[in-house]
Order: C-alpha cells, then structure tokens, then sequence
C-alpha cells in the first residue's frame, strides 16, 4: 500500500513574514534606512569636491582600496554596490506590493473626506519613480560614463562632476532629485521609525524634527555641489 505524499506544506517563517503587511513594511523601512545611511556617508563625500580635484579624484580612489591587503582592489565597493542593490529592489518591491494591496483595499469611496496629507506624504509614490530614474541616469552619466557629456574620463571623476555639471539638463535631473529625495527622507525616516517601533507621543515631536533636519541637510548637501559648479566655485 503505497503512502499518501503530503502536498500541503505550511510556508516558511520568512515566507509568512514577507506576504503579511507588517513583514513588507518592515523591509521597507530597514531597506530605507541602509540606504538612508548610504546617502550620508555618500553626500560627505561629495562635497570633498570644495577642496579641489586632487582631494577628491584621492577619496574616489581610495573607495576602490578599502579593506587591502584584506580586501581585493574594489571588493569591498562592490560588496557595497550588492547591499545597495538588494535594499533598493527590496526596498521598490514592499513599496509597490503595500500599494497594490492598499488600493485593493479600497473598495468604496470614503463616506468623510480623510485629512489633507502633506505634501511629502502624496508625493511618496511620484517620488520613488523619479528617484529610481534618477539612479539609473546617474550610473549611466558617472560610473559607466554611458550617457556622460563631454567625453567620459575614467579615474578623473573631479572632472567628470563638472562636466555633468556644466550642462542645463545635468543640473535640472539632478536638483530635481534631490528635492524629491528630501521629500521622500522626510517622510519616509519618520514612517520607519514607527514601523519600528521606535515612536511614540513622547518622542514623535523629536522624531519628526531629526526627519526635517535629515532632509534638509541631504538636499542642500547634494545640491550644493551642481550649484557651485553653475556658479564657478567649483570647476
């Protein structure tokens, strides 16, 4: 008598925790906050373009030796490339599924208007695609140098920010961005922290201000290296 195969597997613990609301938000806000942290550290280094082409073709250089002897030349910048990767398509994925499944959920119109939300709180979705857009050209214009004007010099990245740069359009993609960019930290640092666990009414005020404070110092942080190239203080 042959045994009965059993067909109706129980899903796994990580499995149940992505599919439920809860376990996308908290992907969604642990995969914004590594990036939130990336940005950071990504901005500091940025603005070493104030203290000349040396100083920061020297810090582009030495992100490809990080960890050596220990580390390979740019292993350890590729390790940071995969995790940024990984919590980018995690990060747009939970996003988008919460989106589907909150619009499914709406299956009549409100009886009261709900409360005007802010502007960062209606803007979050519009955000994330022109963010996502943006990471796309800005691989393309200065890592790859694909779509890069004036001609793309590999190991000369103080030049090649100025040539980007040095364009209209170059300055328009990326301080548009960058505004959408502080919108979405603003809002998206303080709906993490919640998620978390980490609010409460005693601590939301504060929550909120560190929101603002992180999202203004991101956006004039990045934007101020476009505008000293526009105005020549950089070039």
């Amino acid at each position: 008598m042959a045994l009965a195969t059993r067909t109706d597997r129980r899903p796994s613990f990580a499995r149940t925790v992505w599919d439920s609301t809860v376990g996308k938000k908290t992907v969604m806000a642990v995969s914004g906050l590594i990036m939130l942290l990336y940005l950071v550290v990504h901005m500091i280094g940025n603005l070493k373009i104030f203290f000349g082409a040396g100083e920061f073709n020297h810090y582009a250089h030495w992100l490809r030796t990080v960890g050596e002897p220990f580390m390979h030349y740019e292993w350890t910048l590729w390790l940071v490339r995969i995790v940024l990767v990984v919590a980018v398509v995690a990060h747009a994925t939970s996003a988008y599924q919460l989106s589907r499944r909150d619009l499914r959920a709406r299956t009549s119109k409100y009886v009261h208007k709900k409360a005007r939300a802010s502007y960062a709180t209606r803007t979050m979705r519009w955000g994330g695609i022109i963010l996502g857009l943006f990471i796309v050209w800005h691989i393309l214009d200065l890592t790859t140098g694909t779509v890069h004007p004036g001609g793309f010099q590999e190991g000369h990245p103080y030049q090649n920010v100025v040539d980007t740069f040095s364009t209209w359009y170059g300055n328009v993609v990326y301080i548009v961005a960058m505004l959408a960019l502080g919108l979405h930290v603003r809002h998206g640092f303080w709906s993490a922290a919640q998620t978390l666990g980490v609010g409460s009414r005693t601590r939301d005020r504060a929550l909120k201000t560190l929101a603002n404070v992180l999202a203004l110092l991101l956006t004039a942080g990045f934007v101020a290296v476009p505008v000293a190239v526009m105005t020549g203080v950089v070039s």
